[in-house]
């Protein structure tokens, strides 16, 4: 009796398969997504990781230069501030502020924004006209000051940091998502939807709300960004979190102060706020490229 083999049927790989191999192809996302989760490596084992206490003092040890310039002290491997605190560890201490503001405002703001907008662009008429009237009205006001303002009545903290940005940014997802919205409405699997006999509220979540994310995810990528430069500027004049906490801010102004004596306690900060908001612009970008389909072709 011959054997009988059965047909083996190859499997295509999945949707999910595919994204992450576009992911991985993407060098923007690759070396953007590294750092960030190195910081976040870094915030949220930071009492392991910092060799000293951010907040303990030696005046003994006052302005010690970094490990590599004459007269430094191994012990503190960039140095220290004018009070004696190691700036390495201040600055692995305020990866904490930065980054909890950073996801925390920008997922607040991407979620009251995008509901907003996706109302707004699919159902048009006085809900459209009511929530882009605000919009502008919104906006109208300049949005580093009215941060200062929000955070000055709502009182020094990471919540009042957050809430300020919350209040200022949910206005660019809102426009945004409106616009990307109003443009997946005239696509042909929205008529097809419409046909089958899909309730609006079905289409405008599972339909539509799919294609704009490639756009949102490469804003909230964007938006994190700009709530670390927020809170730096804030922690810079003083209103944000208590001056006992390490922020970047903070020791940005520390270092301006003791430029000329100390010119490392400014540019340690510096670096690490140029590099993570930089890093989130470029995973912002990649992660763009590689799930928006329109860009992949």
């Amino acid at each position: 009796m011959a054997d009988v083999t059965a047909p083996t049927m190859s499997r295509s790989p999945s949707r999910t398969t595919k994204r992450i191999l576009a992911l991985l192809s993407e060098p923007k996302v690759i070396f953007g997504g590294g750092f960030i989760l190195i910081l976040l490596i870094l915030a949220i084992f930071a009492p392991y990781i910092a060799p000293k206490d951010p907040l303990e003092q030696d005046l003994m040890s006052g302005t010690l230069p970094p490990a590599w310039i004459e007269g430094s002290d191994p012990g503190f491997l960039l140095g220290t501030d004018d009070l004696g605190r190691d700036v390495l560890s201040r600055a692995i201490f305020g990866t904490r502020i930065a980054l909890t503001v950073a996801f925390v405002a920008a997922g607040l703001a991407a979620l009251i924004g995008t509901l907003l907008g996706l109302l707004a662009g699919w159902y048009g008429g006085w809900v459209d006209k009511a929530i882009s009237r605000l919009v502008d009205i919104w906006m109208a006001f300049p949005p580093v000051l009215l941060s200062i303002l929000l955070v000055a009545v709502f009182g020094s903290g990471v919540h009042s940091v957050i809430a300020a940005i919350v209040i200022i940014d949910w206005t660019r997802f809102c426009r945004v998502v409106r616009s990307e919205t109003q443009a997946q409405a005239r696509m042909d699997y929205v008529t097809a939807a419409h046909t089958i006999g899909f309730s609006r509220a079905r289409i405008l979540f599972s339909e539509i709300l799919p294609n704009v994310t490639p756009v949102l995810i490469a804003l909230v990528s964007l938006e994190m960004g700009i709530a670390v430069i927020v809170e730096a500027i804030l922690s810079f004049v003083g209103l944000s979190v208590s001056s006992d906490t390490p922020t970047w801010g903070g020791m940005i102004a520390e270092g301006r102060q003791m430029i000329y004596q100390g010119w490392w306690v400014l540019v340690v900060p510096l670096l690490a706020l140029f590099a993570t908001v930089l890093a989130f612009n470029q995973l912002g970008d990649g992660l763009r490229r590689a799930l928006d389909p329109v860009m992949r072709r």
